[in-house]
């Protein structure tokens, strides 16, 4: 398998430090909103990753992390006058929702900050005694001119990396550079004991200390969007390696390109970021899936109309194809050599898929059962290595969820965008249920939440001593 390596630029042999145990960390989501289809992009390439890897190395720990602290999710909880708490879960809930529908498998840890503060604290330790920070005013800093490697996995110069990053230069700060690893809270802010007062972890060290309690000092690959190259994924190395006496952190840098809309940069500015929720409103998680697959994983990728379009007819020809087969049984046949070899050649799921549309081809025209059942079944095994083809070609056709455009007002910034849909009656059963459970946990700001946003989408809630009924708003 040979993978591009951002640190040297260039496409690499993989070749893992121990076969036994590869390991994988990806940057997962921020949870203070919905995700986007922007967070779909990685969610779904290093699934695929993981699914190649697999198959040589059955003993792959990948680990995607939840970062339930932020001031993003600060703020959220201020607004609702809930904990960060309510927050955190209700949106790792709806994200595990979303990406359970594309098909993307849970990884194998999925840690979160607020559960290694601990971790995080000694990290930090350890780099004040390796003089790689220093505290200053409640806050503790990495000291970026410590570390002469900085800046080498961007391959720009540290004073150009600061000069175009908007950091904050506060008066503590012995460099423009040096960022935040430990910050105090207000009365107000969530915030832990340390040894610098209290407070809470700054973004960059939740990573380092998360990747090395799950995976250990150095990672075979981590992951993540092109946009985390600066600064995350450049504090983290620098960090990390500081930390562990110089030892590497990761030994391959693998980040997917950014993704488009209708040829524009997705922007919450701007408006046009789409909530990935909205759009599987309009198509089925596969479909979404494909689309996300079409394009090279590190090439940006153009969302449009026509992506879904495109998609559901592909998927079309490929579960007809396993459909007019028939009924044959399953044999024991992998993919195609050519399959796994464009998928091994960097993760090149546009060639893969023409070597899937050629194996569609091959079934069509099989003259006898053992040949059909041969080809179907290498087709679906192909279709696994892409998390595509899983369900039978029945269940496919029978869902009659039409492709729509998807409007470009479905924002992050603006996520009670889904007041305005007329809720299920089993989303509005479990949405009671919900409410039920913060009432008892005394709750009440959740509690009125919940009925408030199904007030404003049509549905009045009346509670009795008989228990809670529901009817729609004349």
């Amino acid at each position: 398998m040979h993978l591009h390596n951002t640190a040297t630029g260039r496409k690499e042999t993989f070749e893992p430090l121990d076969p036994r145990r590869v390991t994988m960390y990806v940057c997962g989501p921020t949870v203070y909103s919905y995700a986007h289809i922007g967070n779909a992009r990685p969610a779904v390439v290093f699934d695929v990753l993981a699914r190649l890897l697999r198959r040589q190395y059955p003993q792959l720990v990948y680990t995607r992390n939840i970062t339930d602290i932020d001031d993003k999710i600060n703020a959220a909880a201020a607004r609702e006058g809930v904990s960060i708490d309510v927050i955190a879960d209700r949106y790792t809930a709806a994200y595990h929702k979303d990406l359970a529908a594309l098909g993307v498998a849970a990884p194998d840890c999925e840690p979160r900050v607020t559960d290694h503060i601990p971790q995080i604290i000694a990290m930090i330790e350890r780099l004040l005694e390796n003089d790689h920070a220093y505290a200053a005013e409640g806050h503790v800093l990495f000291d970026v001119p410590s570390y002469p490697g900085y800046g080498q996995l961007s391959r720009r110069d540290p004073r150009e990396l600061v000069a175009g990053a908007r950091v904050e230069v506060a008066p503590y700060k012995k460099d423009a550079g040096d960022f935040v690893l430990w910050k105090p809270s207000t009365e107000s802010q969530p915030s832990w004991a340390s040894p610098w007062g209290r407070g809470r972890p700054g973004w960059h060290i939740e990573c380092s200390a998360m990747a090395e309690a799950m995976l250990g000092q150095t990672l075979d690959i981590h992951g993540g969007g092109h946009d985390l190259i600066f600064p995350h994924h450049e504090n983290e190395r620098a960090q990390s390696v500081c930390a562990h006496h110089g030892a590497p952190f990761a030994r391959y840098w693998v980040h997917n390109g950014f993704l488009t809309m209708d040829s524009a940069k997705m922007s919450k500015s701007v408006g046009n970021v789409l909530l990935l929720r909205e759009i599987l409103k309009h198509a089925p998680g596969e479909v979404v899936r494909l689309a996300l697959l079409t394009g090279h994983y590190r090439q940006p990728l153009d969302w449009n109309d026509e992506a879904l379009t495109d998609a559901r007819r592909k998927l079309d020809r490929l579960y007809g194809a396993l459909r007019d087969a028939g009924d044959v049984a399953d044999v024991d046949a992998r993919a195609p050599g050519s399959f796994i070899t464009a998928l091994e050649d960097d993760l090149n799921t546009p060639a893969a898929l023409a070597e899937l549309f050629e194996l569609t081809r091959a079934l069509n025209k099989a003259g006898t059962v053992e040949e059909k059942a041969r080809l179907a079944s290498q087709l679906r095994d192909a279709g696994n290595l892409l998390g595509l083809l899983q369900q039978p070609p029945a269940d496919w056709f029978t869902q009659r969820i039409a492709v729509s455009s998807v409007q470009t007002d479905w924002s992050i910034e603006n996520p009670d965008v889904r007041q305005t849909e007329v809720p299920t009656e089993p989303e509005i059963d479990a949405l009671i249920t919900a409410r039920t459970d913060a009432k008892q946990t005394k709750n009440y700001a959740e509690a009125d939440r919940i009925r408030d946003d199904l007030k404003a989408r049509g549905i009045l809630i009346e509670d009795s001593a008989q228990g809670t009924r529901w009817r729609r708003a004349n």
